[in-house]
């Protein structure tokens, strides 16, 4: 079964190359100029992954985002022609799981699209492909690697593939702090850079889901300066 991608972007030049490149790989595409009819796309079910830019015409592409994550997991990409952090945090926050700042190399999007779907996949299947299964007690907080299931004193926790990705790497290395650059290269896969917020929206999104307080966190603790812990 080829998996379907959802790409919604009003300039079309853009669209109609994603769509290219994706059918090339062997995806199928729904393919949107508008937020509206791509709306109604996603609440019609069936898809494996989204692809949003976030200004569009009708609903925006954040709005979309947070559409999807009332109901799905499955990879968000948001497409941004604005380089201000805020932007990107703003998607983060509300459930992306990565974005791209155009212009940008469509084979870039390609390969991020193909990592995204084999982490959202494996997180579907509870396949654990870094050894046998494992699981982690953190005062009430269990994170289960083979199920890739989460609870909170009992009551399933509702985690993204990459946020559960996030939770387990600190997990697994409890009680040693981890820096961004570390977290994000081993979560992401890819170079960080000094400016990247992307690991920073994450944790945030977690503590929420924890109900976790930024100030006084009973579980991702931050150390100023340095990075993230879980004792």
């Amino acid at each position: 079964m080829h998996e379907k991608i959802l790409v919604v972007d009003d300039e079309r030049e853009i669209a109609d190359l994603l769509e290219v490149c994706l059918k090339n790989e062997g995806f199928e595409v729904c393919k949107f100029y508008d937020g509206t009819e791509a709306l109604a796309c996603v609440e019609k079910g069936g898809l494996d992954m989204a692809i949003l830019d976030v200004m569009l015409p009708g609903i925006d592409g954040f709005r979309i985002c947070q559409k999807i994550r009332e109901k799905y997991f499955y990879p968000v990409i948001m497409l941004t022609a604005k380089v201000e952090d805020m932007d990107k945090i703003m998607g983060l926050t509300l459930g992306a799981d990565d974005y791209i700042t155009k212009p940008f190399n469509p084979l870039e999007v390609v390969a991020r699209v193909k990592t995204q779907l084999r982490r959202y996949t494996t997180y579907n299947r509870g396949e654990a492909p870094d050894g046998p299964a494992a699981e982690y007690d953190v005062r009430g907080l269990i994170i289960n690697k083979d199920s890739h299931k989460c609870t909170l004193y009992g009551k399933p926790v509702s985690l993204t593939p990459m946020e559960f990705s996030i939770l387990w790497y600190l997990c697994e290395n409890k009680g040693r702090v981890i820096s961004s650059e570390e977290l994000f290269e081993q979560v992401w896969g890819e170079k960080f850079l000094d400016n990247n917020n992307t690991v920073m929206a994450h944790i945030g999104r977690l503590r929420e889901k924890m109900k976790d307080s930024g100030r006084r966190p009973k579980y991702i603790k931050t150390v100023w300066g340095v990075g993230y812990q879980i004792e």
